[in-house]
């Protein structure tokens, strides 16, 4: 059993920053692909980022691109997701998920386990 804990998120204005950070239990940590999910009040949940058990491959849905990076220290058990330049559309709980495998999905339902999540309200 994996166990994900978010932490990092806040109120915050447009353009400002913020780091969330997901520590996760277990000894596969290397091994699995996890990804950064959001969802928005009345909206669905949808994939902002993923990465590889190594971090060698990562992806960013379209509107976080070049704001947003993720990363992985696998030494502490630790995920990561930068946040520039935030917009109020990036409002939304945040959640981390892990993945029973080394390579990441965009599909949710690929994920196998998840933290209870962080609110991140971007607003002026």
């Amino acid at each position: 059993q994996v166990q994900l804990a978010e932490s990092g998120g806040g109120l915050v204005q447009p353009g400002g920053s913020l780091r969330l950070s997901c520590v996760a239990s277990g000894r596969t940590f290397s091994t699995s692909a996890m990804a950064w999910f959001r969802q928005a009040p009345g909206k669905e949940r949808e994939i902002v980022a993923q990465i590889s058990g190594g971090g060698g491959s990562t992806y960013y849905t379209t509107s976080v691109r070049g704001r947003f990076m993720i990363s992985r220290d696998n030494a502490k058990n630790t995920l990561y997701l930068q946040m520039n330049n935030l917009k109020p559309e990036d409002t939304a709980v945040y959640y981390c998920a892990s993945r029973r495998d080394y390579s990441g999905s965009i599909d949710s339902r690929s994920y196998d386990y998840w933290g209870q999540g962080t609110q991140v309200t971007v607003s002026s």
